[in-house]
Protein backbone atom coordinates (compact mmCIF):
# COMPACT_ATOMS: atom_id res chain seq x y z
CA UNK A 1 0.00 0.00 0.00
CA UNK A 2 1.29 3.44 -0.95
CA UNK A 3 1.24 6.05 1.83
CA UNK A 4 0.00 8.70 -0.63
CA UNK A 5 -3.21 6.65 -1.03
CA UNK A 6 -3.84 6.54 2.72
CA UNK A 7 -4.91 8.82 5.53
CA UNK A 8 -3.43 9.01 9.00
CA UNK A 9 -5.70 7.26 11.50
CA UNK A 10 -3.60 7.61 14.65
CA UNK A 11 -0.70 5.97 16.45
CA UNK A 12 0.06 3.17 18.90
CA UNK A 13 0.28 5.09 22.19
CA UNK A 14 1.05 2.44 24.81
CA UNK A 15 0.67 -1.15 25.87
CA UNK A 16 -2.71 -2.30 27.11
CA UNK A 17 -2.23 -5.29 29.36
CA UNK A 18 0.28 -8.12 29.01
CA UNK A 19 -1.18 -10.28 26.24
CA UNK A 20 -0.24 -8.19 23.21
CA UNK A 21 -3.00 -5.59 23.33
CA UNK A 22 -2.08 -2.00 22.57
CA UNK A 23 -3.76 1.35 23.08
CA UNK A 24 -4.37 3.00 19.72
CA UNK A 25 -4.98 6.75 19.72
CA UNK A 26 -7.52 7.50 16.99
CA UNK A 27 -6.62 10.99 15.74
CA UNK A 28 -10.01 11.48 14.09
CA UNK A 29 -13.15 13.53 14.71
CA UNK A 30 -15.42 10.54 15.45
CA UNK A 31 -13.51 7.55 16.86
CA UNK A 32 -16.74 5.51 16.95
CA UNK A 33 -16.71 5.47 13.12
CA UNK A 34 -13.74 3.08 13.36
CA UNK A 35 -14.94 0.58 15.98
CA UNK A 36 -15.58 -2.13 13.38
CA UNK A 37 -12.20 -2.08 11.63
CA UNK A 38 -10.82 -5.44 10.61
CA UNK A 39 -7.37 -4.27 9.48
CA UNK A 40 -5.04 -1.26 9.47
CA UNK A 41 -1.63 -0.39 8.02
CA UNK A 42 1.19 0.33 10.46
CA UNK A 43 4.23 2.25 9.23
CA UNK A 44 7.36 0.26 10.05
CA UNK A 45 10.70 1.31 8.56
CA UNK A 46 8.94 3.62 6.06
CA UNK A 47 6.75 0.73 4.80
CA UNK A 48 3.01 0.31 5.38
CA UNK A 49 2.48 -3.18 6.77
CA UNK A 50 -1.04 -4.66 7.07
CA UNK A 51 -2.15 -5.81 10.52
CA UNK A 52 -5.42 -7.68 11.03
CA UNK A 53 -7.49 -6.80 14.06
CA UNK A 54 -8.66 -9.57 16.38
CA UNK A 55 -10.59 -7.19 18.65
CA UNK A 56 -11.08 -3.47 19.16
CA UNK A 57 -12.75 -1.78 22.13
CA UNK A 58 -13.25 1.99 22.26
CA UNK A 59 -12.05 3.68 25.43
CA UNK A 60 -12.13 7.32 26.55
CA UNK A 61 -10.75 10.38 24.75
CA UNK A 62 -10.12 8.78 21.36
CA UNK A 63 -8.27 5.69 22.58
CA UNK A 64 -9.09 2.11 21.65
CA UNK A 65 -7.73 -1.14 23.09
CA UNK A 66 -6.67 -3.18 20.06
CA UNK A 67 -5.56 -6.79 19.76
CA UNK A 68 -3.77 -7.56 16.49
CA UNK A 69 -3.54 -11.08 15.07
CA UNK A 70 -0.09 -12.54 15.70
CA UNK A 71 0.80 -10.01 18.41
CA UNK A 72 0.37 -12.22 21.46
CA UNK A 73 2.79 -10.93 24.06
CA UNK A 74 4.20 -7.77 25.57
CA UNK A 75 7.49 -8.05 23.67
CA UNK A 76 5.74 -8.16 20.27
CA UNK A 77 3.39 -5.34 21.22
CA UNK A 78 6.25 -3.16 22.50
CA UNK A 79 7.78 -3.16 18.99
CA UNK A 80 4.66 -1.31 17.74
CA UNK A 81 4.82 1.54 20.26
CA UNK A 82 4.74 5.04 18.74
CA UNK A 83 4.17 3.60 15.26
CA UNK A 84 1.83 5.56 12.96
CA UNK A 85 -1.37 3.88 11.78
CA UNK A 86 -3.03 4.43 8.39
CA UNK A 87 -6.11 3.41 6.41
CA UNK A 88 -6.70 3.54 2.65
CA UNK A 89 -8.51 6.72 1.55
CA UNK A 90 -10.82 4.61 -0.60
CA UNK A 91 -12.69 3.34 2.48
CA UNK A 92 -13.89 6.85 3.26
CA UNK A 93 -17.25 7.81 1.77
CA UNK A 94 -16.97 10.75 -0.63
CA UNK A 95 -18.10 14.01 0.95
CA UNK A 96 -19.80 16.79 -0.96
CA UNK A 97 -20.70 20.43 -0.41
CA UNK A 98 -18.93 22.07 2.52
CA UNK A 99 -18.27 18.78 4.33
CA UNK A 100 -14.66 17.61 4.18
CA UNK A 101 -12.06 15.35 5.74
CA UNK A 102 -9.23 17.23 7.42
CA UNK A 103 -6.55 15.66 5.21
CA UNK A 104 -8.58 16.30 2.05
CA UNK A 105 -8.27 20.11 2.13
CA UNK A 106 -4.56 20.41 2.92
CA UNK A 107 -2.97 22.38 0.08
CA UNK A 108 -6.20 24.15 -0.89
CA UNK A 109 -6.09 27.88 -1.64
CA UNK A 110 -8.20 29.78 0.93
CA UNK A 111 -10.25 32.79 -0.18
CA UNK A 112 -12.13 34.94 2.33
CA UNK A 113 -15.37 36.74 1.38
CA UNK A 114 -14.02 40.09 2.63
CA UNK A 115 -10.22 39.82 2.59
CA UNK A 116 -9.75 37.88 -0.65
CA UNK A 117 -6.95 35.33 -1.08
CA UNK A 118 -5.57 34.44 2.36
CA UNK A 119 -3.05 31.73 1.50
CA UNK A 120 -2.65 27.94 1.39
CA UNK A 121 -4.30 25.68 3.95
CA UNK A 122 -1.49 23.83 5.73
CA UNK A 123 -3.44 21.83 8.33
CA UNK A 124 -6.65 21.39 10.22
CA UNK A 125 -5.69 21.49 13.89
CA UNK A 126 -8.29 19.34 15.58
CA UNK A 127 -8.40 20.79 19.11
CA UNK A 128 -11.43 19.30 20.89
CA UNK A 129 -12.72 22.64 22.17
CA UNK A 130 -11.68 24.93 19.32
CA UNK A 131 -10.59 23.33 16.03
CA UNK A 132 -8.58 25.64 13.77
CA UNK A 133 -7.51 25.87 10.17
CA UNK A 134 -3.87 26.82 9.69
CA UNK A 135 -3.18 28.89 6.60
CA UNK A 136 0.24 30.00 5.40
CA UNK A 137 0.64 33.29 3.54
CA UNK A 138 4.30 33.27 2.46
CA UNK A 139 6.05 33.16 5.87
CA UNK A 140 3.06 34.28 7.96
CA UNK A 141 0.72 31.88 9.72
CA UNK A 142 -3.03 32.57 9.98
CA UNK A 143 -5.15 30.57 12.44
CA UNK A 144 -8.93 30.71 12.05
CA UNK A 145 -11.42 28.90 14.31
CA UNK A 146 -13.25 26.23 12.34
CA UNK A 147 -16.68 27.23 13.55
CA UNK A 148 -20.04 26.57 11.95
CA UNK A 149 -20.60 28.96 9.05
CA UNK A 150 -16.90 29.58 8.37
CA UNK A 151 -16.67 27.42 5.24
CA UNK A 152 -18.91 28.83 2.51
CA UNK A 153 -17.90 26.66 -0.45
CA UNK A 154 -15.36 24.00 -1.35
CA UNK A 155 -14.22 23.70 -4.96
CA UNK A 156 -12.56 20.28 -4.94
CA UNK A 157 -11.74 20.36 -8.66
CA UNK A 158 -9.71 23.59 -8.38
CA UNK A 159 -8.62 22.99 -4.75
CA UNK A 160 -10.13 26.19 -3.34
CA UNK A 161 -11.90 26.75 -0.02
CA UNK A 162 -14.08 29.85 0.30
CA UNK A 163 -14.54 31.12 3.87
CA UNK A 164 -16.22 33.93 5.79
CA UNK A 165 -13.79 34.70 8.62
CA UNK A 166 -14.75 36.86 11.60
CA UNK A 167 -14.30 40.56 10.74
CA UNK A 168 -10.74 41.80 11.26
CA UNK A 169 -9.23 38.41 12.17
CA UNK A 170 -7.19 37.91 9.00
CA UNK A 171 -5.98 41.52 9.15
CA UNK A 172 -4.59 40.86 12.67
CA UNK A 173 -2.25 38.30 11.12
CA UNK A 174 -1.48 39.86 7.76
CA UNK A 175 -1.89 43.59 8.40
Amino acid sequence: MNKADCFHLGYIAKLHGFKGEVSLFLDVTNPSDYQTLDAVFIEINAQLIPFFIESIKLKNKGFAAVKFEGVDDETSARKLLRMQVFLPEQILPKLTGINFYDHEVVGFKVIDVTYGEVGILEAVIDFQVNPLIQIMNEDKEVLIPLREGLVQKIDRKNKVMHIDAPPGLIELYLG
